[in-house]
């Protein structure tokens, strides 16, 4: 019994003590048109009880694992950040999981392009109603990126434009990216940015001399 005990304990200790092998690091493309999906009930979860769409989608569409329901999921795996840098926003799925990111308490802040927040279907003034960091430019030339960054540790890239139209109806590319260096990049990036767009550099208005 004594060296059952022993050979039990070895074999524990040997587990214990043997290195964990790490998670790969995310790696994902997606493709866009996506296939038409519902994606009422992934935001319901992800909105939690207390929401308000809790009840059964009337919808035709399938519920499907598609380009978008994959960038919906992995935007809401955000627990800490997300820094939005977009140059139009027009996607109400999107916009709305951003809403609910915001109302878990993940910090949400957007750079986006002036021109482009008067798009139809522009979900920026639902963002700042909820209460969401928006930033834009006041020059010429486009804010044309076209990126995200999910807890400082996910990057969300590509031609996509986040709105209905790309997603249902264009050609376009979206690159899912965890690594260090290329995040750090589009990090610094964004908070250059959101310096240069800091409302209190606005100059809509002379001063008066």
């Amino acid at each position: 019994a004594l060296a059952v005990g022993l050979a039990l304990g070895l074999v524990t200790w040997w587990r214990w003590r043997r290195p964990r092998p790490r998670p790969r690091p995310v790696r994902e493309v997606l493709f866009f048109p996506s296939q038409p999906s519902c994606t009422e009930a992934l935001l319901a979860e992800a909105a939690g009880p207390g929401s308000a769409k809790l009840r059964p989608c009337p919808c035709p569409l399938p519920r499907l694992d598609c380009s978008l329901s994959r960038l919906l999921r992995r935007l809401l795996s955000a627990r800490r950040s997300l820094d939005l840098c977009l140059f139009a926003f027009c996607s109400p799925q999107l916009g709305q999981a951003v809403r609910i990111l915001h109302r878990r308490g993940v910090r949400v802040r957007l750079l986006t392009d002036a021109m482009s927040m008067g798009f139809s279907g522009s979900q920026i003034g639902l963002l700042r109603q909820a209460g969401i960091q928006v930033r834009h430019d006041e020059k010429t030339g486009y804010m044309h990126h076209k990126f995200a960054v999910v807890d400082r540790r996910i990057l969300i890239t590509g031609s996509l434009n986040w709105t209905t139209q790309a997603i249902q109806n264009n050609r376009e590319n979206v690159l899912i990216l965890e690594d260090v260096e290329c995040v750090k990049s589009f990090l610094d990036e964004f908070e250059r940015i959101w310096g240069e767009y800091d409302p209190s550099n606005y100059t809509f208005f002379p001063q008066r001399q």
